[in-house]
């Protein structure tokens, strides 16, 4: 009887003025009459119960279109912030278990009786809302579990069959001989342990994502002890040739595996070398394996390098790429196709950045220090002053410097869907929000608030 109660409460539609007669009425309603399932946004967005209670408040008091829901990116959500746990209306059914709960929050309330009928059983199982609200409750669950931040971080949960993708591509060969012809790179490196040799005699040395080897071949080279190499895709076999043609299978130990999963020859390292550095520096979450060796295995008075990293943003004023990019969408062969933007835009571009463009001082936006950063410092909001040096339209953010020669990591290029008019001498101000993405942690959103714009991008 109670449950025939709860049913019967009229609930306000969250896109109209129109009052149903429950709760599966009303989320029928919205996807019938505003084209927007909520349970297909809820699941989505992975969404756990404090986020779906966020939502319904965030749309009832912005008063959101229906069609903002069905284009949002992944994260960050307009509606993360703690004032959106606060109810809009008094006694949301939308918010609102049974009776015998009234204040507790959760998805969505139970439809079914405790002990179902033979027909009531049949009625649950015709109706393709109540079966999307079972699949929605369980969705829930199953995201407010494995969202919760474990101790070894995202990417050391990862399963091995779940991380295959991102070693396999390191597997082939070319990536290898891309990095090593990469002189700024390799050289840098090698001058480092070449140059310090005082640093790496008799020292042990592990050396986190080897690839071919060629870290752990400087590092023995310039006086060290002992070097363990350890990497999980296939090139490690190639690398094991490749030591011991160079008579170096004395100094070096190669282990195939993750870092994460493996244990060590030894208890303790004294230093921890990587080139773990990805586009726009964070990306892939290599770093993340780094830091999780260094917290196992690094000697109180070890060290990590490269130890000092930063992340830097300027502003470009390319105009004809944004006319190849962007505004090509206008007019295609006399044909509107605007709307391809919203699906452009959002992604982030790799690629070499003409110095000419350039139209600002490029500004610091984040320091790692490797040997003492954690985890959760790895996610990050920021805020930036671009000094304008040209008067011009501003039509690209983007991240290391074109100034210098050109690497394998290039430059992370952010288009800007409307260019910013911007003038020589004044200060750009903004705020950038670098997020892992919860369902590929190896991938990154990077969200910038500009002059009352709000863009997020992906880093996939």
């Amino acid at each position: 009887m109670e449950e025939e109660e709860e049913d019967s409460q009229s609930v306000t539609c969250l896109f109209c003025d129109r009052l149903l007669s429950s709760v599966a009425a009303t989320l029928q309603h919205c996807t019938a009459e505003h084209h927007v399932n909520l349970v297909d946004v809820v699941r989505k967005h992975s969404l756990d119960d404090y986020g779906y209670i966020k939502m319904i408040n965030f749309i009832r008091s912005t008063n959101c279109s229906a069609s903002s829901l069905t284009g949002l990116p992944d994260a960050p959500l307009p509606w993360e912030s703690e004032v959106f746990l606060r109810p809009v209306l008094q006694d949301d059914p939308l918010l609102q278990t049974g009776t015998s709960a009234p204040t507790r929050y959760i998805p969505f309330p139970h439809t079914a009786p405790s002990a179902p009928g033979p027909q009531g059983a049949g009625e649950l199982n015709s109706d393709p809302f109540a079966a999307s609200f079972r699949i929605l409750a369980q969705g829930l669950v199953l995201n407010a579990e494995t969202g919760k931040p474990g101790k070894l971080g995202a990417v050391a949960e990862l399963r091995e069959d779940e991380d295959e993708a991102y070693f396999s591509s390191y597997g082939h060969y070319s990536i290898h001989e891309e990095m090593l012809k990469d002189k700024v790179r390799t050289e840098s490196y090698r001058d480092f342990m070449y140059r310090n040799p005082e640093l790496f005699k008799d020292k042990v040395v592990l050396d986190v994502g080897c690839g071919t080897g060629i870290l752990s071949m400087f590092a023995a080279r310039a006086g060290a002890k002992k070097v363990i190499a350890v990497d999980q895709s296939e090139i490690i076999y190639q690398a094991m040739d490749i030591v011991r043609s160079n008579q170096l299978e004395d100094k070096i130990t190669l282990i195939k595996g993750r870092i994460e999963d493996i244990e060590l020859p030894v208890e303790k390292v004294d230093i921890i070398i990587s080139e773990w550095m990805g586009y726009f520096l964070l990306f892939e979450s290599m770093l993340d394996s780094v830091l999780h060796a260094r917290d196992l295995y690094l000697a109180d008075d070890g060290s990590v390098y490269p130890d000092l990293c930063n992340i830097s943003l300027a502003a470009l004023g390319d105009t004809q790429k944004h006319q190849d990019r962007i505004a090509f969408w206008d007019d295609v062969y006399g044909f509107n196709m605007s709307c391809m933007k919203k699906a452009v835009v959002p992604e982030a571009v790799v690629e070499v950045v003409k110095a000419d463009t350039l139209i600002s001082e490029p500004a610091v936006i984040q320091t790692i220090d490797c040997n003492r950063v954690c985890l959760s410092e790895l996610e990050f909001v920021s805020d930036f002053c671009l000094k304008i040096t040209n008067t011009t339209q501003c039509t690209v953010m983007f991240s290391t410097g074109p100034q210098f020669t050109k690497t394998h990591w290039k430059q992370t290029v952010f288009l800007l869907e409307t260019p910013l008019p911007v003038q020589a001498g004044e200060e750009l101000l903004g705020k950038i929000t670098v997020r892992k993405n919860k369902k590929d942690p190896r991938s990154l959103f990077v969200t910038f608030d500009l002059r009352d714009r709000k863009q997020t991008y992906i880093l996939q």
